[in-house]
């Protein structure tokens, strides 16, 4: 009988804990650790085993494959357990359906009426900042995300509060990460961290089931996402109410979460390279009229800003962690892997690799010209890949482009002094300490293009 192979083990592993400890100091640096080891490297988190896939091409792999890899594992039921059984959680069997009853709501066609929202909420937002009064960041720009999700969800919706459900979903999106690394049984004490999660998860789901019984009962039949999904139909059959909620939970958590921190990473390393901010300010000056908001017809025209936020998503994605499990016995790299196994990828770990993007730490927006991009759009995977890609992927984009060019057109952020910016790392990479001065500006020109 021949020797079975086995994936090495990462080092640093403790009693109970495994490499738990590792995992919640200083997650990245940890991922970052693996490919020393093999392209395919154990880990355990409490008694959970894991494999995190470190090869590019391995990675891809997975993520096509999604009967054999399926959604599932550490991070996933996790999110499951909160956001429900919508498009992002679903298992393989259940993903078909719910992609085609959902396709429409996220239809090219739909995305310039999308784009006015967005727009709109961005424009109003910055219309209330302040010269030199300083702003934490991140909250500023999930209260832009927020609204803008909210507005194209929920139009016409009374009584939305999008403050009350943005701080719910702050808890919540904390809570998933920390709760991976819980073992089972301790989910269910009574701490005040799990008593914090519950609630926030109980408010969430209450307020979008009074949203979508309002909907039916006034018979809403408008152009916002809720009200699609309310009518789609396919074949006779339609969504149920509770896999409407799953959906506007799903889609709630990644319109807000990951523009949130697309933007404040974006407005990050912006201040921190001045050649990038004075070509990105010289591009609004001269597309944008007079400092106007940034509208859908002139997506085209602003490359260079959609560089930037194709850069950032390279640098800093905000999915950084992605599980799947195994539904039958297979193998990756030589490895025989059960079934029923966790499988970890890190899109962190693979957009950081040199070998696929040289000079990785350096923030360069022109690595996503012409032809140093060829053949790269495999590389990047800040939405996953395969069928499992994020359905809303364009419309993510779109309205972190559109917001980054409104606000930089009328204004000009530094770090505040002692700023201090690090990872804060939950279900999203989000940065933490991220303080910034905005100064109004006026635009170098006027004259368009």
């Amino acid at each position: 009988m021949g020797i079975v192979r086995t994936a090495p083990q990462a080092p640093g592993a403790l009693p109970l804990l495994g490499h738990g400890l590792a995992l919640r100091r200083d997650p990245l640096a940890f991922m970052m650790s693996l490919p020393a080891h093999g392209d395919l490297v154990q880990i355990r988190v409490g008694p959970v085993r894991a494999l995190v896939v470190c090869d590019p091409g391995l990675v891809q792999r997975v993520l096509t494959d999604d009967r054999t890899f399926d959604k599932g594992g550490l991070l996933i039921e996790r999110v499951r357990e909160g956001l429900g059984n919508g498009l992002g959680t679903c298992p393989h069997g259940d993903h078909r359906r719910q992609r085609r009853l959902t396709q429409p709501a996220f239809h090219a066609q739909r995305i310039p009426a999308y784009a006015e929202v967005m727009t709109r909420e961005a424009a109003l937002a910055v219309d209330g900042w302040v010269h030199g009064r300083d702003i934490d960041v991140l909250p500023v720009m999930q209260e832009i995300a927020a609204r803008t999700t909210m507005a194209t969800m929920f139009a016409d919706t009374p009584g939305s509060d999008t403050t009350a459900v943005l701080k719910s979903f702050n808890v919540f999106s904390h809570g998933i990460y920390q709760r991976m690394l819980l073992p089972h049984p301790l989910d269910r004490l009574p701490l005040p961290a799990n008593r914090r999660y519950d609630q926030a998860r109980a408010r969430l789901h209450k307020a979008i089931g009074s949203i979508i019984a309002d909907h039916r009962a006034r018979g809403v039949q408008g152009a916002d996402l809720l009200s699609m999904l309310l009518t789609t139909s396919e074949n006779g059959q339609r969504l149920t109410d509770d896999e409407i909620a799953d959906q506007v939970m799903s889609f709630f958590f990644g319109g807000i979460e990951t523009v949130a921190a697309t933007l404040a990473w974006a407005l990050h390393e912006i201040a921190r390279h001045p050649q990038v901010e004075e070509r990105l300010h010289a591009e609004v000056d001269a597309v944008l009229p007079a400092g106007a908001p940034a509208t859908f017809d002139l997506l085209p025209r602003l490359a260079y800003t959609g560089r930037i936020v194709t850069e950032i998503l390279r640098l800093y994605p905000p999915g950084w962690l992605l599980t799947r499990i195994t539904t039958t016995p297979t193998d990756l790299d030589g490895y025989p892997i059960a079934k029923g196994a966790t499988v970890v990828c890190s899109p962190y770990l693979i957009h950081h690799h040199p070998d696929l993007h040289p000079d990785p730490e350096r923030f360069d927006p022109d690595r996503w010209t012409g032809q140093s991009a060829t053949g790269r759009n495999g590389l990047l995977i800040p939405f996953g890949g395969g069928a499992r890609k994020c359905i809303a992927d364009t419309f993510g984009v779109t309205e972190a482009t559109l917001a980054l060019a409104t606000i930089t057109a009328r204004w000009r952020l530094t770090h505040t002094p002692g700023t201090d910016v690090t990872p804060a790392l939950g279900a999203i990479l989000n940065p933490r300490g991220l303080h910034m001065r905005p100064t109004t500006r006026e635009p170098t020109r006027t004259r368009t293009m």
